[in-house]
């Protein structure tokens, strides 16, 4: 299987990219669950004005849900200097910024365009330690694959867990850079009930309580696809003041990313489930 997955890595971006639109619409033909969570969720958002805009949207979607899933093993498996010219930057002064600051980086991105390819940017293109936080994938074999990918460039890959969150905190505190998809819906007791596109989803804390802890700057990003095999690398300054209340700043954490699905709508991960209810996580209405 790694064999199948270097050879399908060497395959030009392009032609990754049109074989993944085809794929995208063979899972959503062949899958019941996968429509009905990708139709729901992108209705839910409200992006869509009329029934025009939504099937315009939804075919995007369905294309680059096909695209990102095949293209991945690219950005896990190319070497970095390979991939990064293909990505222009955008924003790119507010870490400049950040870092003549001295304090630590948090990045922030949702499940927004090209996730594995956003740290490969990170941990070339910004001279400090990075530690970006992984859960492992469902199918086993993947983790591999992933962990190699997010090691690159001296990088030190924190598993979701209580040994991970002290890899973050060790690196932060050093001056160093965190990379998070803060839209993952955390474990019951990691997180609060706040409004995502106008519907209760259970959202982290980690990040809150890393910048506390830390004096971390934020900053909400994401790579998207351009065409052509090629990419662009979006970063903009976190909009709002931590207060220090978990739920608050939930609640302004999904604004921000909010803000940046708006710009490349049909490149989120509409068909991940974003309101699920977490074993442990008490029910929206029973939240303090």
């Amino acid at each position: 299987m790694l064999a199948f997955c270097k050879l399908v890595a060497r395959i030009p971006l392009v032609w990754l990219q049109a074989i993944g639109s085809a794929l995208g619409w063979l899972v959503w033909w062949s899958s019941p669950g996968y429509r009905r969570k990708l139709r729901a969720n992108l209705l839910q958002s409200g992006l869509a004005g009329n029934d025009s805009d939504y099937n315009r949207l939804l075919h995007s979607s369905i294309r680059e849900h096909g695209r990102g899933g095949l293209e991945v093993l690219a950005h896990w498996l190319r070497p970095i200097p390979e991939l990064t010219r293909r990505v222009e930057r955008e924003g790119w002064e507010h870490v400049e910024a950040a870092l003549a600051t001295g304090r630590p980086l948090i990045f922030l991105s949702p499940h927004l365009g090209a996730l594995e390819l956003t740290g490969v940017c990170i941990a070339d293109w910004v001279a400090r330690p990075l530690a970006p936080l992984y859960r492992p994938p469902k199918q086993a074999w993947l983790e591999p694959l992933m962990i190699h990918s997010r090691s690159r460039g001296g990088s030190t890959p924190a598993p979701a867990d209580a040994r991970g969150v002290r890899v973050l905190l060790k690196t932060l505190k050093n001056g160093g850079v965190t990379y998070l998809l803060p839209d993952q819906t955390p474990g019951g007791g990691d997180g609060v009930w706040a409004s995502f596109f106008g519907k209760p989803a259970y959202t982290m804390t980690l990040w809150a309580k890393l910048a506390k802890s830390s004096n971390a700057i934020l900053l909400p990003c994401y790579t998207a696809r351009t065409g052509s095999g090629r990419y662009r690398f979006h970063v903009q300054p976190f909009a709002g003041e931590l207060s220090g209340d978990l739920q608050s700043d939930a609640a302004l954490l999904n604004r921000n990313m909010e803000d940046l699905i708006r710009q490349i709508p049909a490149q989120y991960l509409w068909s991940y489930n974003r309101y699920k209810r977490p074993a442990g996580a008490p029910l929206p209405e029973e939240q303090p």
